[in-house]
């Protein structure tokens, strides 16, 4: 008689609950949510077939929640395994039999193979896990992303065999650290290689590590970055959606005004992209409020994304969408003199933006000066988002393309390096 496959517990768990099908059990879970308050989730028998199966993926947040409570079981008992492995207290039977080594998943990459914790990390683990993330953290303003990213993951996946081999406060430092390594993967993944469902795949990573660590400010920052996911393509209900989550979060715990301005860009920006200029610039308007009245609460080390100047970038690109030029100006020239040198990376884009606002005025050699510039900075500092700002900037400039100045311009956009480089990514 064969043996049964994919994902016995699940299936065992779905029958014994009266569930006979998988779209049964799907039919149930997306009754349940609603039951539960699970706000647009929609489950389908897909879904519960890639559960079932042999390998089957870690579920979101909210779909743990439904199945666990709909089933009464957790997750482990369910057969799935998290990102970071199991910690040995559901299957302490099976830890003792030392079991074959497992795989740790991260979507779009390599399997590794990793053993079930059978040991302790010191208690300096934390510590020295921790050192790493901060060196990437700095890192990631002058390396070049695409060189930098599977260091960062790889890193990620260091946390995975490290988490279950740890407890207690050094199991909080270590989730903290895989939770802003994980951050920091999906920021590459979506700002500079331009892969934004996988950069939500690595994002939910992110936020489950920073569950484990039960850090709700972190996991506000994670959530708020991926709002810009469906805010790119202004897909404004689930944006704001997310959005709402990474304030509720943020209410948590004592957040930093520098922090709260963040989330006041991030929803401005969602809002621009959906061709909402006027709630935008409300949005930043009470920003820049924040900023100014400050609190006591201080900004976590690696909020090191944000700054009154980015905010000026940020206000600066909305109000030349809103057609407000002569204050888009004033506020991206301003955004460029009050960048330090470690925000030099942003240059590319605040330049792309000048260019863009000369364009609109109808000064194609001063959009072409700008445009120049933005592309000396990417050749130091490589960001796309600062490249896609150059090119809006030659479709803009099509009317003039005759001048010597936009010819100029496309024999530096269209080089060997940096036609290879753009192609390349």
């Amino acid at each position: 008689m064969p043996r049964p496959t994919g994902n016995v517990r699940l299936k065992a768990a779905r029958v014994a609950a009266g569930f006979n099908s998988q779209q049964h059990l799907a039919d149930a879970l997306t009754r349940h949510a609603k039951e539960m308050g699970v706000r647009g989730l929609s489950i389908g028998v897909r879904q519960v077939r890639r559960w079932e199966s042999d390998n089957p993926p870690w579920p979101q947040p909210d779909c743990q929640r439904v199945l666990a409570h709909l089933l009464g079981q957790n997750m482990e008992a369910l057969g799935f395994t998290p990102p970071w492995g199991s910690d040995g207290s559901q299957h302490a039977e099976s830890t003792r039999r030392a079991p074959a080594p497992r795989a740790t998943t991260v979507p779009g990459r390599a399997t590794l193979p990793r053993k079930v914790a059978v040991t302790r990390q010191p208690s300096t683990a934390g510590a020295d896990f921790m050192a790493v993330t901060r060196s990437h953290r700095r890192l990631y303003w002058s390396v070049e992303p695409a060189e930098l990213h599977p260091a960062v993951v790889a890193h990620a996946t260091l946390g995975c065999a490290l988490l279950p081999e740890t407890t207690d406060s050094t199991r909080r430092e270590v989730a903290t650290a895989m939770a802003e390594t994980y951050l920091l993967a999906g920021r590459i993944e979506f700002f500079d290689l331009r892969e934004p469902t996988t950069a939500n795949d690595t994002l939910l990573l992110a936020l489950q590590a920073a569950g484990e660590a039960d850090d709700a400010l972190l996991g506000s920052a994670i959530i708020a970055h991926m709002a810009f996911v469906p805010g790119w393509v202004a897909d404004r209900d689930g944006a704001l959606e997310r959005m709402t989550a990474a304030r509720t979060y943020a209410r948590r715990v004592p957040a930093s005004a520098e922090f709260l301005a963040w989330l006041d860009a991030v929803e401005a920006e969602c809002e621009t992209r959906s061709g909402n200029t006027r709630t935008a610039l409300h949005l930043l308007g009470h920003a820049e409020d924040v900023l100014a009245a400050g609190n006591e609460s201080p900004s976590p080390e690696w909020l090191d994304w944000f700054s009154p100047a980015r905010l000026a970038a940020f206000k600066g690109n909305t109000q030349m969408i809103a057609g407000h030029i002569p204050q888009a100006r004033e506020s991206l020239l301003h955004a460029l003199t009050a960048m330090t040198p470690a925000e030099d990376k942003q240059r590319s884009v605040v330049y792309g933006d000048l260019a863009a606002v000369e364009a609109t005025s109808g000064n194609p050699e001063q959009a072409c000066e700008y445009a120049g510039k933005a592309l000396d900075q990417l050749a130091v500092t490589w960001y796309a988002t600062g490249m896609d700002r150059v090119r809006e900037v030659r479709r803009a400039l099509a009317p003039h393309q005759a001048e010597r100045c936009v010819r100029d311009l496309d024999d530096r956009l269209y080089d060997w390096s940096t036609t290879l480089s753009a192609l390349g990514r």
